[in-house]
């Protein structure tokens, strides 16, 4: 696995740089950038298409689902108010060989109390050739990378499915059931750093 490495300074087409403080995330297959809050605002303003043509790429059929799609529409606003945050947030995945957009997920937020969350997913064309777990363990290693943070934790729901295979994979543990929200009971991972 490649290091972490600080985003480029690229311009892309609407000439601002690419690297509002964020870190883009390179493994040997995959890059993860922090979403750009210009992108974002062309998603809310054209929905994926106009967050494909500011970001000037082509994506895989089902890149995300429909929540995942309602989180882009939400991030736009979070990194209105917390410009700081991109690097703690949503990133978008990218097939390193083609640059094809082929998934999200990212933080649930700057590192707090020693721990960060992680969250994922993958478009169903390019499951099971490990990618999901090459993005876990890219978040995981940039996590680990900052001194203030000791565990990561990721939620499932409760029962067994890939995303709890790539947690145990990446040496996670159940570490209880909680509510969220949302969807109910969902079980908490962790990864205390070693």
């Amino acid at each position: 696995m490649e290091p972490v490495e600080r985003r480029r300074h690229q311009l892309h087409d609407d000439g601002h740089p690419s690297g509002e403080g964020g870190m883009t995330i390179r493994t040997t297959r995959l890059r993860l950038e922090p979403a750009r809050l210009a992108d974002l605002e062309a998603f809310e303003r054209d929905g994926e298409a106009g967050l494909l043509r500011a970001l000037d790429v082509q994506a895989v059929d089902g890149w995300a689902g429909s929540d995942a799609l309602e989180a882009v529409g939400r991030s736009a606003a979070f990194l209105r108010e917390h410009p700081h945050a991109a690097a703690w947030w949503m990133h978008l995945f990218f097939d390193a060989a083609d640059g094809r957009l082929i998934g999200l997920g990212g933080y649930k937020g700057a590192p707090a109390s020693g721990f960060v969350e992680i969250g994922y997913e993958l478009a169903p064309s390019v499951r099971g050739r490990g990618l999901a777990t090459e993005a876990a363990r890219g978040m995981v290693d940039h996590a680990f990378a900052q001194p203030e943070i000791d565990h990561v934790v990721a939620h499932t729901l409760p029962e067994e499915n890939a995303s709890v295979a790539i947690l145990r994979r990446l040496g996670f543990h159940l570490d209880d059931v909680v509510e969220d929200e949302d969807v109910g009971a969902v079980w908490r991972w962790r990864l205390n750093r070693a």
